[in-house]
């Protein structure tokens, strides 16, 4: 059932998840604003949206045509954390004296844009999920 209720949500779901990652990202760089050494961090969505869109869909399944390939099983990835796969260090525009490489304006920036993006997402998803709800009631 959790999967056609997956595929049923598609992206957005997904897309709910890694704002939500990047969202605590983005905090953590402005809690640690006057932190010696600290290196600000973020989540290239675009990528992290690719790998979550990619272990989603399912592969075509191996067919082999001589006994002396590989099986499907000896050719699965081995697994790999996908939810930092996309997580990059913020190149800094100055960085500062002390090593900080957070910007404060930049960062309150990114967690605004952020913030729209996720109640943007969440109205997709409230959407889909009423009309879900409509067709299960049939009102």
């Amino acid at each position: 059932m959790s999967n056609s209720i997956d595929s049923f949500l598609g992206l957005p779901a997904q897309a709910l998840s890694i704002e939500s990652r990047r969202t605590e990202l983005l905090a953590a760089n402005l809690a640690n604003v006057d932190t010696p050494n600290f290196k600000a961090r973020d989540l290239d969505f675009k990528a992290a949206l690719a790998n979550a869109g990619a272990s989603a869909t399912s592969t075509l399944p191996l067919r082999q045509t001589n006994t002396n390939h590989q099986s499907a099983a000896d050719n699965s990835p081995t697994a790999v954390n996908d939810k930092d796969s996309a997580l990059r260090y913020r190149v800094p525009l100055a960085p500062s004296l002390d090593g900080n490489t957070v910007d404060e304006q930049l960062e309150q920036a990114a967690f605004a844009e952020n913030a729209v993006r996720y109640q943007a997402t969440l109205t997709l998803l409230n959407t889909r999920l009423r009309g879900l709800m409509t067709a299960i009631t049939g009102q």
